[in-house]
């Protein structure tokens, strides 16, 4: 007999916002869809307990204003480590984006951006990807990589034990290619990519790819930033969004 058919995991997610209004409508939105489960919602300063539920998905409506959750993300992050945080704003700095990614978020969907893109958002992020903006990700090389260029200190590059094959990709980790792309790139197996970055993983004493992204920005290894012509990553992500497709493995 065939085997049944693989049925995707249900992401539970657990929703934090200071408006009640806002609160209701995400989890319209997110419990229109199938394998999405809103577990629980509250008011942003119980993001601790929130997080101590375990969801698959901590997904925050946050401001500038909002410094109250920024100064309690790293006990959020302490309670439950590899949390995957995504952050819902209205603010298009991506001065404000880059600096919740130093924070340990994994994504930020801006409130314009339509509702399909969230929705993806959280599907990837639950995948262990990064989800930014174009122009957040270009800040973020901007501020990390130009000034860490130039850096021959041997003692400080602990990336000399990786094959020539392994800094490619690692590159190509840091350009904002997804695993797919960067088969495609080198010409393998998205299996062969898959199983360099196991073996980079395991030499850095990284355990996923959102260390590895910071790896490679620390020294200044990643590859050229995005340009306008850059395709969305993952493939067919909507608007300008680039996820910056760091799918654990």
């Amino acid at each position: 007999m065939p085997s049944p058919p693989h049925m995707p995991e249900t992401i539970r997610i657990f929703l934090l916002s200071n408006h009640p209004v806002i609160r209701r409508a995400l989890r319209l939105l997110i419990e229109s869809q199938c394998h999405l489960c809103v577990i629980g919602e509250a008011p942003c300063e119980d993001a601790v307990a929130a997080a101590c539920q375990r969801p698959d998905v901590l997904l925050v409506d946050c401001e500038p204003a909002h410094e109250n959750w920024r100064e309690l993300l790293p006990s959020v992050l302490a309670a439950a480590p590899g949390l995957r945080v995504l952050v819902l704003t209205g603010e298009r700095n991506p001065d404000f984006h880059s600096g919740l990614l130093r924070s340990g978020v994994f994504g930020v969907v801006r409130k314009a951006d339509p509702p399909e893109t969230l929705l993806k958002a959280i599907r990837k992020v639950h995948q262990g990807e990064i989800w930014l903006d174009r122009a957040t990700v270009s800040r973020v090389l901007d501020q990390t990589i130009r000034p860490r260029r130039g850096s021959a200190d041997a003692s400080t590059e602990p990336w000399r034990c990786l094959t020539e094959r392994e800094r490619e990709i690692v590159s190509l980790v840091g350009e904002a290619l997804s695993n797919k792309q960067i088969a495609r790139r080198l010409l393998i197996s998205h299996a062969t990519v898959r199983h360099h970055l196991t073996s980079i993983f395991g030499k850095l004493g990284l355990s996923n790819r959102l260390e590895l992204l910071r790896f490679a920005l620390r020294h200044g290894l990643a590859g050229d930033r995005p340009t306008a012509g850059t395709p969305a990553w993952p493939e067919d992500a909507p608007s300008a969004q680039v996820p910056t497709g760091l799918r654990e493995r």
